[in-house]
């Protein structure tokens, strides 16, 4: 790599990478360490072809997609997440939004990478379903029918996300 491609890739690595973190936290269903091997191991392989990316960033969610579905694949058993105990006082009563969120974190660990990868895609990073099929390299319908069979599933693990679901219906 050329000092001037060096340099861009630069660029692209320091302005992208807090995003690019995050959906690849999304990806690993919470596990961080797992999360920064995944972005690491897309970086590099994105570095080793830069002169022939055209979309780096499409080109670095797609290269973490396929490995985290490589991973999920080699991985036999699953290895336990670990949380910290619980505060016994606390300042501020959130207990309901941490429950909320905990209980979302362990449904999507639940779902399969591909089906984390398309709710993700599309609901956290608001793509469109021709731009998740893309990244995905699959079918619009593949991306809407596994999108339809997330969120069943979801629903399925978390029941409790019914009442949250319908308490903003009220309050749009």
């Amino acid at each position: 790599m050329d000092a001037a491609a060096e340099r861009h890739f630069h660029e692209f690595v320091v302005a992208r990478s807090p995003a690019l973190m995050r959906l690849a936290y999304l990806l690993t269903g919470g596990d961080r360490q797992s999360a920064e091997d995944l972005l690491q191991v897309a970086l590099v392989k994105t570095a080793a072809r830069w002169r022939t990316v055209d979309d780096p960033d499409a080109y670095v969610r797609r290269v973490m997609y396929h490995q985290q579905v490589s991973w999920w694949r080699l991985r036999w058993r699953r290895r336990e997440t670990q949380v910290a105990l619980p505060p016994e006082t606390a300042r501020d009563d959130d207990t309901a939004a941490v429950d909320l969120k905990l209980s979302v974190r362990r449904a999507m660990a639940r779902l399969t990478a591909r089906q984390r990868a398309v709710l993700v895609l599309r609901f956290f990073e608001d793509l469109s379903e021709s731009e998740v099929a893309r990244i995905l390299d699959c079918g619009v319908g593949t991306v809407r029918s596994t999108t339809h069979r997330s969120l069943a599933r979801l629903r399925q693990l978390a029941p409790e996300l019914a009442t949250v679901e319908s308490m903003t219906e009220v309050h749009q």
